[in-house]
């Protein structure tokens, strides 16, 4: 895309997603971060199912960290990975309290430094704190900005770079929601609604059937 049909694409997103945030629900800092550690491969919908019994037993990083791990274990099993998560809340739990006064750090190496915490997850607890501006990568965001053309790379960290090369900082948060919306309802990973698209003019891969590069998903490194 040319600079105006990379404008014209934040216009349309902007009018067809007003106003986007996480589907995930939470109320307070200590409540992102688990969220967004349990949603790891797994669909908003279910962690919204899971924390609210997860929230009301353990309502911060001190109670969290002094949980018996079964029962941990046990709240959280409808999670995938349920068991390694559940290890890592547990230390991570601890890590807060011990290392940062139980509030959530702010920095990327300081959120990298806990267990089960990556660079995607690490950017959307800093992308929705609003304590930097970071566009998180996930399996939607890969997928429709490869089919947009705005990314050719094979790995989350490339594509986030590629993509962060394009726009002004400041457009980084809504165009992560918005990428992972239209990913959701629109351009679905192996039945894409190119018909139904609004953006089907300025997507290269709707002129070619976006059937290609359906199914390809980012490599781990």
């Amino acid at each position: 895309m040319n600079q105006g049909e990379k404008s014209e694409l934040l216009h349309r997103l902007e009018q067809l997603y007003p106003a986007p945030q996480s589907e995930l629900n939470f109320a307070n800092d200590y409540q992102l971060l688990v969220s967004v550690v349990l949603s790891a491969q797994c669909t908003d919908k279910k962690v919204n199912d899971t924390t609210p019994e997860l929230f009301a037993k353990f309502p911060d990083f001190r109670t969290l960290g002094s949980a018996r791990l079964p029962a941990l274990e046990k709240i959280i099993r409808p999670i995938n990975y349920y068991r390694t998560k559940a290890k890592h809340l547990l230390a991570s739990a601890k890590l807060v309290e011990k290392n940062f006064g139980g509030k959530v750090p702010r920095t990327m190496e300081e959120l990298r430094s806990l267990p089960g915490v990556g660079q995607k997850t690490a950017n959307v607890v800093l992308n929705e704190l609003g304590a930097a501006q970071t566009l998180p990568v996930d399996t939607h965001v890969f997928r429709v900005a490869r089919r947009l053309g705005l990314a050719s790379a094979d790995t989350v960290a490339k594509v986030e770079e590629e993509i962060k090369a394009q726009f002004n900082a400041g457009s980084w948060r809504d165009l992560h929601h918005w990428l992972i919306l239209h990913g959701r309802r629109i351009c679905k990973a192996r039945t894409p609604l190119c018909g139904k698209c609004v953006l089907n003019d300025l997507c290269p891969s709707a002129q070619l059937g976006a059937e290609p590069i359906a199914l390809i998903r980012p490599k781990a490194r």
